[in-house]
C-alpha cells in the first residue's frame, strides 16, 4: 500500500514595501531656523554636520546675521576661508567684474588671463629663490592629490609619508594622509596603499621632537623604504588636530632629512596660508623652504579656489593633460583670489594678525584666570592662528571635550560663533577675520568670556 503525503500549499510570497523614505511635510518658505532644519533633515545627507543650527541670511565682514534677524560675531571664518571677511568690496567687485566678460571656458579648453595672473602671484609670494610653477583647482583635497601625483610623477617613487594628527582632506587618497579616524575615517576605508604615519611632536603625550624624529627613522627601518618615499607631507600648524605649530627644530630636520634621501618636502598650508600666522605661508616661520605648497581657504576671501605651488622643475613632471580639472582655476575665483591677495598687503593684514594673535593671547589668559582656574591649559598658535585647550584640571590635564562643546554652545546663544578641533575634541580654535574691528573683536572675547563662566557653572552643577 502506497501512502501518500500531502504537501503544504506554498504561500504567496509577501509583497515587499517599496524602500521609500517617509519625508516630513515641510514649507518650502520657510525663513525660520527651526522650520529650515526640519527642511535640512530631509534633504540633505546626514554626513554632512552642520556646527551651528541656525541658517545664514547675510554677512558684512567679521559679523553674520541669520534668517531670523539675530546678528553674530563670527570667530570661525567659515573654517579660516574669510581672512579678509565676508564680501569684501575689493574681492565682490572684482568677482563682478569678472562674470560680466565670462564665467567658466574651462582652463583645459580655452585659457584665460586671471589664472596666469594668479599663477604668477602665487610663485611670487611662496618662498624660496628657485624658479617656480603653479596648479589651480577647486578644492585643498583636489590640491593634496595633485601635490602627490606631482611628487610621485617627479621622482618615480610611491610612498608618502604623513603625521598624527594631521587633515589633508576627505577624499579617499587625502584621508590616508588623515591622521584622525572620527569623524572623517570612520567607516569608509580601506584607504590607498605606500601611506605611512609618523609621530608628531606631543607635549600632552610627552612626545618630544626627538622623539618625533626618532619614530621617523624607525619608520624607515620598518615600514618606509626611504628610496620608495615620494614625499612628506605636513601642515606647518595643525589644523583639525588643534592648531598645535610644527616646532621649527622639527620643520629644519624633516627638511635635512629629505634632502638626505631625495624625498620632497610639501607643506600643506591650505588653513595656515594667506596671513593667518602673521606671514604669507606659516613655513616661513621657521626659515624652512618646502619643495610644494598647497593652498585653498582664504586664498580667495569665499570663492573655491585651490592650488599647488612648486619648484617649476617638479611641477613640470607631469605630462600635459595630467593635471587639471574641468572647473580648476574658475575665473571668477581668480578674480577675487587676485582681489584678496592685494587687500591683505594693501591692508597690512600680515602685521595685524600678528597683532591679533598677541592680543588674544593676553586675554585669554585673563579670561582664563578669572573664569576657569585651571581649566585653560594651553593657549597656543602662530600670529592670529590660536586656539585654547581645555582640561578638567591642571595636575591630570585630563581633556574636557564636554566643556569645550559647552562654551561653544553658550557662544552661540550669546551670539558668537565658535569652532572646536583637536584630537580629542577640548580645543577652541580662532579663526576671526583678519579685518574684524578691535571692537568687534573685543565683544566678541566679552561674550566667550561670558560663555566660559556659564558652561563652567553648568558642568559643576
Amino acid at each position: 500500500m502506497t501512502s501518500t503525503v500531502k504537501k503544504k500549499p506554498r504561500k504567496s510570497p509577501a509583497k515587499r514595501k517599496p524602500n521609500i523614505s517617509v519625508v516630513p511635510d515641510v514649507v518650502v518658505d520657510a525663513k525660520t531656523n527651526a522650520d529650515l532644519l526640519v527642511r535640512r533633515e530631509a534633504a540633505v545627507a546626514r554626513g554632512v554636520a552642520s556646527a551651528a543650527p541656525i541658517f545664514a541670511d547675510h554677512a558684512e565682514n567679521s559679523e553674520l546675521w541669520d534668517v531670523e534677524g539675530k546678528r553674530y560675531i563670527d570667530f570661525a571664518g567659515g573654517i579660516a576661508v574669510l581672512n579678509t571677511g565676508h564680501r569684501h568690496p575689493k574681492v565682490v567687485a572684482a568677482a563682478k567684474a569678472q562674470e560680466d566678460h565670462y564665467t567658466h571656458t574651462s582652463f583645459q579648453v580655452v585659457p584665460y588671463e586671471p589664472y596666469v595672473a594668479l599663477a604668477e602671484k602665487l610663485n611670487a609670494l611662496a618662498p624660496g629663490d628657485h624658479v617656480k610653477k603653479s596648479l589651480l583647482v577647486t578644492t585643498g583635497a583636489e590640491a593634496v592629490e595633485n601635490a602627490v601625483k606631482i611628487a610621485r610623477a617627479a621622482t618615480g617613487r610611491p610612498g608618502v609619508i604623513a603625521f598624527t594628527g594631521g587633515y589633508h582632506g576627505r577624499t579617499l587618497l587625502t584621508l590616508g594622509m588623515t591622521g584622525k579616524i572620527s569623524p572623517y575615517k570612520k567607516d569608509v576605508g580601506p584607504f590607498p596603499s605606500d601611506i605611512y604615519r609618523a609621530p608628531f611632536p606631543s607635549v600632552r603625550d610627552e612626545i618630544t621632537v626627538q622623539d618625533a624624529l626618532t619614530g621617523l627613522q624607525n619608520l624607515f627601518l620598518t615600514d618606509a623604504q626611504p628610496e620608495r618615499v615620494a614625499a612628506i607631507i605636513i601642515e606647518p600648524v595643525l589644523g583639525e588636530g588643534g592648531y598645535t605649530p610644527v616646532p621649527f627644530e622639527m620643520m629644519q630636520a624633516l627638511r635635512e632629512i629629505c634632502d638626505t634621501h631625495g624625498i620632497l618636502l610639501i607643506a600643506d598650508e591650505i588653513q595656515a596660508g594667506f596671513g593667518r600666522t602673521g606671514t604669507w605661508f606659516a613655513i616661513e616661520h621657521s626659515g624652512v623652504v618646502p619643495d610644494l605648497i598647497t593652498v585653498a581657504k582664504s586664498m580667495a576671501g569665499g570663492y573655491p579656489i585651490a592650488g599647488v605651488i612648486g619648484r617649476a622643475e617638479l611641477m613640470d613632471a607631469v605630462i600635459p593633460g595630467g593635471l587639471g580639472g574641468t572647473y580648476g582655476g574658475n575665473p571668477v575665483a581668480c578674480a577675487a583670489a587676485l582681489a584678496a591677495i592685494e587687500a591683505i598687503e594693501e591692508e597690512g593684514l600680515l602685521a595685524r594678525s600678528t597683532a591679533l594673535g598677541e592680543h588674544f593671547r593676553a586675554r585669554f589668559a585673563e579670561i582664563g584666570a578669572r573664569v576657569a582656574p585651571y581649566r585653560m591649559w594651553d593657549i597656543r598658535g602662530l600670529g592670529a592662528m590660536l586656539a585654547v585647550e581645555f582640561v578638567t584640571d591642571f595636575e591630570t590635564a585630563t581633556p574636557d571635550a564636554a566643556l569645550t562643546k559647552a562654551v561653544v554652545a553658550h557662544a552661540l546663544q550669546r551670539g558668537l560663533i565658535l569652532l572646536a578641533c583637536g584630537m580629542h575634541g577640548n580645543a577652541l580654535r580662532i579663526m576671526v577675520p583678519l579685518t574684524a574691528s578691535d571692537a568687534i573683536i573685543d565683544e566678541g572675547l566679552a561674550i566667550f568670556e561670558e560663555a566660559l563662566a556659564a558652561a563652567v557653572a553648568e558642568l559643576q552643577g
